[in-house]
């Protein structure tokens, strides 16, 4: 996957080169003529590399017939929730058509997209990470969304009625916080994405075993290395504790640690640190113990040792909310569960400086030739993000949470939570969840490289769980920390 990425990251690399070195040997092109909406964009701005704000046009949106093309992952059931809300969209702007295409998963979305982007050919707009539009924004592809937020230009719509094109205080202020601030964690302080759809993790536990063995759940990692002991003395031959992602596990520490991960600036590989390798050894302790293991350590999601009812048995999981109905167990031949899933927020250092990774994907806008479709994709990006009935039919479809502090509210949505259970309602029950730490959400500097970062961070976790000390752990520790470095140097 590495070896991919990099190819991917040379590739656009070489175009903007060549861009450059054309521009050097050939006389200057005649200049499309001027547009008299006042939007300065041009349209070799992404070959430049060069990041500049998009100039909002005078009249903000005309009524051109444009055709906007969406790329996204979704399966068949969230499409027909989006193809709904198209046609809405669609009665308020009938000269807007959008092309909406499922292209795979996230990583064909940002692979299709890097070579379109070679030739000019790329989205009007896309599901991504934080690391797509990093990488996008190698040739300076992504459309900077703050002059469009902050626009007052009143837009007339089909029915008569009228909006502004930008965001008004009300809906800026019922954005979650730590998923809308998602788009500005580039380092220049400038907006390039919306949030979508999203997700964070959470702590699954069996109830029936806990409440049967009088255990309580845990919410401190110290109290986890204490419920694991406990589990240990009743099942000697459990896992007591599963983790999805290596890569989360870390920065998550990180961040509650406040020890430093990485940064969009200057130094990006600042996770060498005594705190970063005292949490490392002593989870490594955790897991000679045989208190857990992880994704990449089991070879496979841990939600499956979590669910399965053979030995040896696992009786937490963390992973990811959107995920919920895959720690469920099946049923049994009588209908019904095995045993019954609770699920509690992430566990912290400390209740001083509580932190949860926000995870799911945002959307993009890429820079095109023509303003009006840049005023377009942000029209309906604007519709969807900020329209509660939307964020709630969605979130119940997907297993994502809304990222409106206001769809909680939405009846529908409220009669959705109010089912929640470990069974047939657990995604209900991981929403609620959700809801519940969300002003600890964090997001992760985004970077050329950060993916990169990621992966080693990961596998340094993994790595230093189960290798050789030879006596020495804390000289392994630190090779394996120097050694993560040197890798990302190598990639960046």
């Amino acid at each position: 996957m590495k070896k991919r990425i990099l190819s991917t990251l040379l590739a656009v690399l070489l175009v903007i080169g060549a861009v450059f070195m054309a521009a050097c040997d050939q006389q200057p092109a005649e200049q499309p003529p001027a547009d008299d909406s006042g939007a300065t964009q041009s349209p070799d701005d992404s070959a430049s590399g060069a990041v500049s704000n998009f100039d909002v046009p005078e009249n903000g949106y005309d009524g051109s017939e444009v055709t906007i093309t969406f790329y996204h992952t979704m399966g068949a059931n969230l499409t027909e929730v989006l193809d709904l809300y198209i046609a809405e969209f669609n009665k308020l702007y009938p000269n807007i058509h959008i092309d909406s295409q499922s292209v795979g998963s996230y990583d064909d979305v940002r692979d299709q997209i890097s070579t379109e982007i070679t030739v000019g050919n790329q989205p009007n707009i896309a599901y991504c990470y934080p690391d797509h539009v990093a990488l996008y924004n190698l040739a300076g592809a992504v459309a900077t969304l703050d002059s469009l937020i902050d626009s007052q230009i009143e837009v007339t719509r089909a029915d008569g009625s009228t909006e502004i094109l930008g965001l008004t205080d009300e809906q800026k202020a019922d954005f979650i916080a730590g998923y809308y601030e998602e788009g500005r964690q580039f380092g220049d302080g400038l907006m390039y994405t919306m949030p979508f759809s999203k997700s964070t993790e959470v702590l699954y536990y069996n109830k029936t075993f806990f409440d049967e063995n009088g255990l309580t759940v845990p919410t401190t990692w110290d109290e986890m290395e204490a419920v694991c002991a406990k589990i240990k003395e009743i099942d000697p031959e459990s896992i007591p504790l599963g983790y999805d992602s290596e890569s989360n596990w870390f920065i998550t520490m990180c961040e509650q640690y406040a020890s430093g991960y990485t940064s969009a600036t200057g130094d990006h590989y600042i996770f060498d640190n005594e705190t970063n390798h005292a949490f490392i050894k002593e989870f490594r302790d955790w897991y000679q113990k045989g208190y857990l293991t992880t994704q990449m350590l089991y070879g496979a999601y841990t939600s499956g040792l979590f669910t399965s009812t053979t030995d040896p048995a696992s009786y937490m999981s963390i992973g990811s909310s959107a995920g919920a109905t895959y720690q469920r167990p099946a049923k049994s031949e009588d209908g019904t569960y095995p045993f019954e899933v609770g699920i509690a927020t992430s566990p912290q250092v400390s209740a001083d400086n509580q932190k949860v990774i926000s995870q799911g994907p945002s959307v993009c806008i890429f820079k095109k030739s023509n303003p009006q479709e840049v005023v377009a994709s942000w029209l309906f990006v604007k519709y969807l993000t900020t329209s509660v009935d939307f964020q709630a039919e969605f979130s119940m479809a997907s297993g994502y949470v809304p990222v409106l502090k206001s769809v909680a509210e939405n009846e529908a949505y409220a009669a959705f939570i109010a089912q929640a259970d470990g069974g047939d309602y657990i995604s209900a029950l991981s929403a609620k969840v959700c809801l519940e730490q969300e002003e600890y959400y964090y997001t992760s500097p985004a970077f050329n490289g950060s993916s990169t970062a990621r992966d080693q961070v990961g596998s340094l976790l993994a790595q230093c769980l189960t290798a050789e000390d030879n006596g020495d752990v804390d000289a392994m520790i630190a090779n394996a920390f120097a050694n993560a470095i040197a890798e990302c140097e190598y990639n960046s």
